[in-house]
């Protein structure tokens, strides 16, 4: 078995996840374009993806326990290129939604063999990796949507598009699954039970809850940056979009440095310190009225906001009475929850009070979130399963 080539393996699905998921949702635009989608009909479109991903989550993690992480990898990210495929090709509104809501089951379950997965090769490896495989997703991210903005502005037919991606992925998927580990690295000596009514401990329940806090400041960010910038700081159309250029940048770049951080200061210090980076971005963005500030504050954010979800993953596989891949699934649904209705409670609240009350609001969530930094002090614990002996020159490279 070679730890290290699974750490590259799983960062690389990473990837190649998030260009899939954000080919597709890049071109929304195109696609509400194409199919004459009224704003309704997108947002039911939108929801299918999301509650399919909930639903498919909810049963992924038992599966995991039983038949491993990398089989349902290989077979997810053998499924979802042909998906987007699909997407791109609906002619109708009906095959559209079939696609996406397919689309998004398969989706859900990738995301939390993978998530079991990394925490896998963590434990084996005993150094973190997390942070790394959500950069690996940010960077993915952002590299899709310049290409998507190459191809609306060349023209490109929203279909070849996909095709072309699709291909290229499904190619690069199959080639770096064979890098993952085996089945026996998912196994653990917690009891196995199956269930969606299985993993739902008090730790997972509050480790779902800071999840579920820092997923709706994210969505918060991503829907309504620009927005305040725009609406409340003055800035202009253009310059709107900066903020969330500011934020996913400045995130990428702390997802990259995250586990070398970790490692040095330890889950507990690193979580506190960015939690309360990203408090000091947001309490800049809603306390000084100049969207330039605003800009920086939204920078902040994103650099504070970056390790704290892959530190949450970590902990979450580590805590006991239930299998990794469960716990993970559980808090997956707590974040997937997060994305989904983040957004609309900030517009609620923002129709009420206006929007920088409504991101003050957030100010003592993620003030919360930060005291309880001391429940991610457990450090990944080594952990040896049956495999062939490695060579010297595999060990050296793990």
């Amino acid at each position: 078995m070679n730890v290290g080539r699974a750490r590259w393996a799983v960062t690389t699905v990473f990837f190649v996840n998030g260009c899939l998921v954000s080919s597709y949702l890049s071109r929304i635009p195109s696609i509400k374009v194409e199919h004459q989608l009224t704003e309704s009909q997108l947002g039911i479109v939108l929801t299918l993806f999301g509650a399919a991903a909930l639903v498919s989550m909810q049963f992924v993690g038992g599966l995991v326990a039983r038949v491993g992480s990398r089989r349902l990898i290989t077979i997810a990210l053998a499924v979802l290129p042909l998906l987007l495929v699909a997407v791109g090709l609906a002619r109708s509104v009906v095959q559209l939604g079939l696609a996406v809501l397919v689309m998004g089951f398969v989706h859900g379950a990738v995301d939390v063999a993978m998530n079991a997965h990394a925490v896998a090769v963590e434990r084996l490896r005993g150094r973190p990796i997390m942070s790394g495989c959500h950069a690996a997703w940010s960077v993915s991210a952002v590299l899709t949507s310049l290409l998507s903005a190459v191809a609306i502005r060349a023209d490109v037919d929203l279909g070849n598009q996909f095709v072309v991606v699709a291909a290229v992925l499904l190619v690069v998927g199959q080639v770096v699954t064979r890098g993952l580990l085996p089945p026996a690295a998912d196994q653990t000596d917690r009891v196995t039970r199956s269930g969606w009514t299985v993993g739902w401990t008090r730790p997972v329940l509050i480790f779902g809850a800071m999840g579920f806090v820092v997923m709706i400041g994210e969505a918060a960010v991503i829907s309504w940056s620009g927005v305040l910038l725009h609406e409340s700081r003055g800035a202009d159309l253009a310059t709107a979009g900066l903020a969330f250029t500011a934020f996913t940048a400045f995130q990428a770049v702390g997802r990259l440095i995250g586990d070398r951080l970790t490692e040095r200061y330890g889950a507990a210090a690193l979580f506190r310190t960015c939690a309360l980076v990203a408090v000091i971005g947001l309490t800049v963005v809603v306390a000084v009225p100049l969207w330039r500030v605003s800009i920086a504050g939204f920078a902040l954010v994103g650099l504070g906001g970056s390790v704290l979800l892959p530190l949450v993953f970590s902990a979450v596989g580590r805590t006991g009475g239930v299998e990794a891949a469960t716990a993970v699934s559980r808090l997956t649904t707590f974040t997937y929850a997060g994305v989904l209705i983040g957004p609309a409670i900030v517009g609620w609240f923002a129709a009420a009070v206006g929007l920088v009350w409504t991101f003050t609001g957030l100010l003592p969530l993620l003030v919360g979130v930060a005291a309880n930094s001391r429940l991610l002090s457990a450090r990944p614990a080594m952990r040896q399963v049956p495999a062939t002996p490695m060579t010297s020159g595999e060990q050296s490279r793990s």
